[in-house]
């Protein structure tokens, strides 16, 4: 039998690429989905068998076009899961945050999370069978000085979430969110030491979480939670219960 492809998006670096690590081991075959970041994206395509790469910018509905044409054509048939994850944050207060910084981060984070969900349903519906996990973030419930933005983004995919659950139930696919707090990357490393301390002081077991946490919740709703749909996972250390 061929494997089961699930598509991730935003896997080249961090949480994405976690994910899309810990799928591969699951036997499952990724669809590792990129932008700008070629040779970390072709790096982990060589190191995860079966897996291929998927270039798209998804800031343009376009790029999901792209990645929809991809699947008509090569593997529709094969097609179980999608990740949205891809996505960015802009962190700068209301007042001082402009309608360009709004339109793009609505567009990369939250417009195409909807519309390649969309446009990828219709291989699911036809199978009567899929998983969609959306990457969302606890500041989306939350709130966070800075992150209006970025917030409203992750509020409206957990929304998402929901109601795409609702629809797509009587056709066996099962949507959720997994909501990460703060988590061990590239950008958080970049932290001052300072501003780390006031992070791990709200955090009730005293550390970040790593990506193959999040990786680990990820897999376990692709294969394991068969009666889990519409539910929003918190996954940040105890800083927020949902």
């Amino acid at each position: 039998m061929e494997k089961k492809v699930v598509i991730v998006t935003g896997a080249s670096k961090g949480i994405g690429r976690a994910i899309a690590r810990t799928l591969a081991q699951a036997g499952y075959r990724v669809g590792i989905h990129y932008n700008a970041s070629k040779g970390p994206a072709e790096e982990l395509q060589r190191e995860l068998p079966d897996s291929f790469l998927l270039q798209a910018d998804l800031s343009q509905v376009e790029g999901a076009d792209v990645i929809y044409d991809f699947v008509k054509k090569e593997l529709s048939s094969n097609l179980y899961g999608l990740v949205n994850n891809a996505g960015f944050t802009i962190d700068n207060p209301i007042f001082s945050a402009s309608l360009d910084e709004f339109d793009k981060i609505i567009n990369t984070n939250l417009r195409n999370t909807w519309y390649l969900t969309k446009r990828l349903s219709r291989f699911f519906i036809r199978k009567k069978e899929g998983r969609v996990v959306n990457i969302s973030s606890v500041v989306g419930a939350t709130g966070n000085p800075t992150q209006s933005l970025y917030g409203m983004t992750k509020a409206g995919i957990d929304n998402f979430t929901k109601t795409a659950a609702m629809e797509f139930a009587s056709y066996n696919i099962l949507v959720n969110s997994v909501a990460p707090g703060f988590i061990e990357t590239d950008m958080t490393t970049e932290l001052g030491d300072d501003i780390k301390e006031k992070i791990l002081a709200t955090i009730p077991l005293g550390r970040m979480g790593r990506a193959e946490e999040i990786a680990d919740v990820v897999r376990f709703l692709m294969e394991s939670a068969t009666y889990i749909t519409g539910s929003v996972i918190h996954v940040n250390g105890g800083m927020f219960s949902g």
